[in-house]
């Protein structure tokens, strides 16, 4: 196994975790979440539970992650196809500088 591939497999298991205290609020924390999964059609998400998010990838990761600013560069449609898969590529990227 690479790194990289552990990195994407430990940063989608953070993701995840993060993901389901989220969701604990609304009852649903026992949602598949998966690569496929998707924020807004999978999970319901509403912006201010990615705002929520953004805080919670940010005290984790730290600076180097900044979801804000990879949200600012989708278009509304782009967002709400957003996948999990897609968050836990920005994360690995941001982590090891090969954004």
């Amino acid at each position: 196994m690479t790194t990289e591939t552990t990195s994407a497999a430990t940063v989608l298991a953070d993701i995840a975790v993060m993901l389901r205290e989220l969701l604990e609020e609304y009852g649903l924390d026992d949602a598949e979440i998966g690569r496929d999964t998707k924020f807004h059609d999978d999970l319901e998400l509403e912006s201010v539970d990615l705002v929520t998010l953004s805080g919670r990838l940010r005290d984790h990761y730290g600076d180097k992650v900044n979801f804000a600013e990879f949200i600012a560069e989708r278009e509304l449609d782009e967002i709400i196809a957003l996948t999990v898969g897609e968050l836990v590529d920005h994360v690995v990227e941001s982590l090891t500088g090969k954004a």
